[in-house]
Order: structure tokens, then C-alpha cells, then sequence
């Protein structure tokens, strides 16, 4: 997949993206991941920090917001491609005329696009419940900031995807994987409270860098020119995640045409 290939299905992108969010908007358990779980979390986090200012209290949204796109990430995208397989439809998908991985593209969007309410009604919580003044020190770079995670995001999950159909047996471990990049990647306190050898893994993994950006420029406790790098890693593994994510569906399409097992868990 390239940003070619992105340009060329936009319109496919947008569709399937709508279809998608109308579709997991009756899902209990998709409405837990995105919404309710980060609005717990934001609650519990500003409570414990209501004594610390509006600065505390805006990374606390923040970073809420970034949890609950992880968990979607890391469970709705992640199971994109096994949820079609479920439901009979992953045949007809991979034979259309467009790249399968366009598709799931357009169903990662989905996931990150419903994220970002959470991190919206964590804002409200905070303004309204706890008597914050909210204020985002930097609106534009905010919002270029969040364009940036919002692509990141995507890019990774479509890693995600096909590893776990190639791989049933990581889903096992998907539990297992999501309280770890919260504190790996600094969404709710800086990575600086870490022990030292834990700072090179931060560094690889995207969803730190968006981190960076948001809690950046969302709080004004960053200079312009660490926001600007954050920026440029963020481009750079969404370019990488791209580029991986291209050779893993051509391997997945492959590997269940070769075995037969296309439909099959």
C-alpha cells in the first residue's frame, strides 16, 4: 500500500468507513472499548490529580483519549479481518476489484474516528464535573497533531490485522498488550518516571510519538521543535507501517489461497 493507492480509493475509504461506524454502533462491547473505558479512566485519573491544575488535568484527557484508541486498535482492528471470516463475508471482499487492504483501511478509520469521541467527552468530564478551564495552548498544531496520530494510528493496524489472522495464537496475548503501551508509551504520565532501559522500546513504538504531539502542543509543555520531530517520526512510521503492512496482506492473501483456508479459522 502506498499513499498512491490511498489517494486513488478515497472514495472507498469514506464508504466503507461510514458503514462501518453505523454497523459497531449497536456493539456493546466496541461501545465499552472506545468510549466508556477511556471516560473511566479520565475519571479516575482526574480525581486523583484534582488537586494538581487545569495543565494535570488536560494531560489526563489526553491521554484517556489515547488509551481508547489503542484498545481499538488493538482489539476492533485487530480483528478486522477475523470478523469477516466470521461472518461469511471475507470471500467476497478479497475478490472485488479493490485492494483488500484498502478495505481495512477504511475499517481502522472507523475504529480511530469513534476513539476520538472519548477523548472529546473526556474534555466535558473535566470541564464540567471537576470545574477545569480547559484550554488548548496550541489549537492549530493540536489539530495537525491529531490528523498526524489519527493517520499513525491506521497505518499500524493495518500491521496488526493480518498478524493475527496469519497467527490465531496472538490473540491470546491481546489483554496482555494493552496496559503495557499506556505506560510504555506515556498516554497518562511521562515515560521519564520509567526505568532507563525501558526509553528505546518507547521510541519504536508509534503511539508514543502521537503522545508526544498531543500532550505537547494540547498543554504548551513542549518547544516547537520537539513537537516538529514528533511530527516527522509519526510520518515516518506511518510510511514504514505502510510499506510492512503491503507485503503482510500480499503474504496473508497468499498463504490462504495456497492452503485453502481463506474462509476457515
Amino acid at each position: 500500500m502506498n499513499v498512491g493507492m490511498l489517494a486513488k480509493y478515497w472514495r472507498t475509504i469514506l464508504v466503507v468507513a461510514e458503514m462501518n461506524i453505523r454497523q459497531q454502533m449497536t456493539d456493546g462491547f466496541i461501545l465499552f472499548t472506545v468510549l466508556f473505558q477511556p471516560i473511566i479512566i479520565a475519571l479516575l485519573g482526574l480525581w486523583m490529580l484534582k488537586d494538581k491544575g487545569a495543565d494535570s488535568a488536560m494531560f489526563v484527557v489526553v491521554g484517556s483519549g489515547l488509551t481508547g484508541l489503542w484498545s481499538s486498535l488493538l482489539f476492533i482492528s485487530g480483528n478486522s479481518i477475523n470478523f469477516e471470516r466470521w461472518t461469511g463475508t471475507l470471500e467476497s471482499l478479497v475478490a472485488l476489484p479493490t485492494p483488500f487492504e484498502v478495505i481495512v483501511f477504511g475499517k481502522n478509520l472507523a475504529n480511530v474516528i469513534q476513539s476520538l469521541l472519548s477523548m472529546v467527552l473526556g474534555y466535558f468530564i473535566a470541564a464540567f464535573a471537576f470545574g477545569y478551564s480547559l484550554n488548548v495552548q496550541h489549537p492549530l498544531l493540536f489539530v495537525i497533531s491529531i490528523i498526524l496520530a489519527v493517520i499513525a494510528f491506521i497505518s499500524f493496524g493495518l500491521i496488526i490485522a493480518p498478524i493475527f489472522v496469519m497467527n490465531p495464537g496472538v490473540r491470546a496475548w491481546q489483554n496482555a498488550m494493552e496496559f503495557p503501551v499506556y505506560v510504555l508509551c506515556g498516554f497518562l504520565f511521562p515515560i521519564a518516571l520509567l526505568p532507563g532501559w525501558t526509553t528505546p522500546v518507547s521510541y519504536l513504538l508509534p503511539p508514543y510519538w502521537a503522545a508526544v504531539a498531543l500532550h505537547g502542543t494540547s498543554t504548551g509543555g513542549a518547544a516547537l521543535n520537539e513537537t516538529f520531530f514528533a511530527w516527522g517520526m509519526l510520518l515516518l512510521f506511518s510510511l514504514i507501517d505502510l510499506l510492512i503492512a503491503s507485503r503482510l496482506f500480499k503474504l496473508m492473501l497468499y498463504k490462504a489461497r495456497a492452503d485453502a483456508t481463506l474462509g476457515m479459522e
